[in-house]
């Protein structure tokens, strides 16, 4: 399985759209095999190419901080499940999320920021 999170400084992104970079795990059932870096589109997530570029590097699973509706259905288009609300060092939230230990919080991005992050373009 490959698992995505969108990344700032080691952590997990408050949010999807405007994150540093993305960090690719390919695991097994139990462990990290591998992870690499895949730069950030200059898009905002949901107007970017990034479902499409994480489905071809075979991404099934997104772990998100927070994330607008237009973001998680593009995701779901590319036939990528989204888990939001995911907080923390990107090595430590996969590992927890292999265990079992994280599920999706049901909660979206739906309002705006004064500095532009998550606008209503992403609803």
């Amino acid at each position: 399985m490959k698992i995505a999170i969108p990344a700032k400084g080691g952590m997990v992104s408050d949010h999807f759209g405007h994150c540093e970079y993305y960090m690719v795990y390919h695991t097994d059932d139990a462990q990290i095999l591998s992870k690499e870096i895949v730069a950030a589109p200059n898009a905002c997530g949901c107007k970017s190419d990034i479902g499409l570029q994480l489905q071809t590097m075979g991404v099934s699973v997104m772990l998100a901080g927070n994330m607008g509706t237009g973001a998680y259905h593009t995701m779901l288009r590319y036939g990528i499940e989204s888990v939001r609300g995911c907080r923390g060092s990107v090595d430590e939230v996969v590992e927890q999320y292999l265990k079992g230990l994280i599920s999706d919080s049901l909660l979206v991005c739906d309002h705006n920021h004064k500095d532009g992050d998550c606008s209503n373009h992403h609803n």
